[in-house]
């Protein structure tokens, strides 16, 4: 029976392509370099969750890129391995993948609000843990809120925007977390970089253009990684940025200011548990004073914050006169709270007792939960749940400047070491930089090591020498480039000795502060996603 065309034609479709199949089969077909993202991308699509596992151990690994471990590389490699999930998986996933980036990133590096919660807040454990579990998760939502963004406005990034572009996304990310509910600027990338390599740009834009910079080296990685035929084009960008941080190193952008000074910074030690009981504050009283005279040859001794366990009208009369007199030919400050009987409130201060009038500053930048309770008619409740002594602190006015020796010092207390745009307002008048902290309530844990590198890169970037005075660590010296000239181990009682060259000038960092990098970043990340919708379109 003859055959139609409709069949025969049929039947050799079939024969072709059982023909080509027999082809491909003997002769696979040579591997190209897009591959590797094509089988990226097929995997993120459909193996959602471990995608989410690597960004959590991802998040995790940004927290070696700071103090105690020092590894600045590791924030390159966690940003580029974020950066290579995002561009690669679905967009509808970006948001979730995000958050689980932030859970790794805060539920590691700020793990030690447990600590202070449960043990000095006198929570119990349950309540620690549902609340630090909850600060962890809204600090989260910031790099999920930022991973939805990019995808919205690059739908199919490219390698190039995702090396170039999207780093600006991060600098906003930090920036607004800078400002956000009060503040919480921890955990910066640009953090990560004094007296590195790449630390030269911190004096330039400060810790948020570090930032800027690690997040383009991650982002390069992410394109190297990508298209490895571009590979030339990359590696000359990624020298030019190190290169140009090493340059940047050795371009002195203040000078020294008369003559150093001789500094004894005091450790007291005094536990936390023990430090606001009545039956201590007479033997913390008697050990800096001992403390303080065995240096009378100091030009500035430094106790640290809140080191008086009283309010100062208490101790004035009987205790801080006579030490005055004593102490005659030198400087001492003295953290203490003081007592606005006007306003019914305490402030946490750092006061000049042996000056004749008690020349004070008055802590501008309190710690929210841990100082005053923003909304209490609608947080009351959480309020109930702690017990943080002092934990009601009125708002000092502007920074005052503090005279030591011919020259002025800029005061800082506790966590306002992490805002350096603030610091800034003591410049140029101030030639050496002091905080006070107390640290011991976070215990042995990552707080106080990534206090201290907070501290240094506010020294970097506004070229002022630093001295950093704490209760039970860590106290140090570090030099007007970030270095730790001097430092006195934790948890152990000492006076820490040494010299502090004052120093004038201005940074760039120091005159502009934040504005120029937040504005450049708005301006790359606008025109980025214009040129995307533009290519869109067409």
């Amino acid at each position: 029976m003859p055959t139609t065309g409709a069949s025969a034609c049929s039947r050799c479709a079939c024969c072709l392509n059982r023909c080509r199949m027999r082809t491909a089969q003997a002769n696979p077909p040579i591997p190209t370099a897009s591959d590797g993202p094509r089988r990226l991308s097929a995997w993120l699509q459909h193996h959602p969750w471990q995608a989410r596992l690597v960004l959590l151990l991802s998040g995790a690994l940004l927290v070696l890129a700071f103090s105690p471990f020092d590894l600045w590389p590791a924030a390159v490699v966690s940003i580029a391995v974020l950066w290579l999930v995002l561009a690669h998986a679905p967009a509808r996933h970006a948001l979730v993948h995000g958050w689980a980036f932030g859970l790794g990133v805060f539920g590691l590096g700020v793990s030690w609000v447990y600590h202070s919660i449960h043990l000095f807040g006198d929570a119990i454990a349950p309540v620690a843990g549902l609340l630090t579990a909850g600060f962890v998760a809204l600090l989260a939502l910031l790099p999920a809120i930022l991973a939805w963004l990019l995808r919205r406005c690059f739908p199919c990034p490219r390698p190039w925007q995702v090396a170039l572009v999207w780093p600006a996304g991060w600098v906003l990310l930090e920036w607004v977390r800078w400002w956000l509910g009060g503040g919480f600027p921890w955990l910066l990338l640009g953090q990560s970089l004094p007296d590195t390599a790449a630390g030269g740009w911190l004096p330039v834009g400060g810790p948020l253009l570090g930032s800027w910079v690690l997040a383009t080296l991650a982002g390069l990685l992410a394109w190297l990684l990508s298209e490895p035929g571009r590979r030339a084009r990359i590696l000359v960008l990624a020298g030019l940025l190190i290169l140009s941080g090493l340059g940047l190193n050795q371009l002195q952008w203040v000078q020294a200011e008369g003559r150093p000074l001789k500094v004894a910074l005091l450790q007291g030690n005094i536990p936390q548990d023990r430090k606001w009981l009545p039956e201590e504050r007479a033997p913390t009283l008697a050990l800096y004073r001992r403390m303080t005279l065995e240096h009378r040859d100091r030009d500035l001794v430094i106790w640290p914050e809140t080191a008086i366990p009283a309010y100062l009208r208490t101790v004035e009369t009987d205790y801080l006169e006579p030490l005055a007199e004593e102490t005659r030919g030198m400087a001492v400050l003295a953290g203490v709270f003081t007592y606005d009987y006007a306003r019914d409130g305490p402030y946490n201060s750092l006061v000049r007792i042996d000056a004749p009038h008690r020349l004070a500053y008055y802590k501008h930048h309190l710690v929210v939960f841990g100082e005053y309770f923003p909304l209490r008619d609608l947080l009351g409740i959480f309020h109930g749940l702690l017990d943080i002594p002092m934990s009601d602190v009125l708002e000092g006015g502007r920074r005052p400047l503090l005279p030591v020796d011919g020259i002025s010092v800029g005061p800082s207390i506790c966590f306002e070491a992490a805002f350096p745009d603030e610091l800034a307002d003591a410049l140029p008048e101030a030639a050496v930089l002091v905080n006070v902290s107390n640290d011991a309530w976070f215990g042995d844990s990552l707080a106080p090591h990534q206090h201290l590198q907070i501290a240094r890169t506010a020294a970097a970037a506004l070229g002022r020498p630093l001295l950093r005075a704490t209760n039970t660590g860590i106290t140090a010296i570090i030099d007007a480039h970030g270095r730790v000239l001097a430092r006195a181990p934790q948890f152990l009682r000492q006076a820490l000795l040494g010299t502090v060259q004052p120093m004038q000038g201005m940074t760039p960092y120091a005159r502009w502060r934040n504005l120029p990098v937040v504005v450049l970043a708005i301006l790359v990340l606008l025109g980025g996603c214009v040129f995307s919708y533009g290519k869109g379109r067409s």
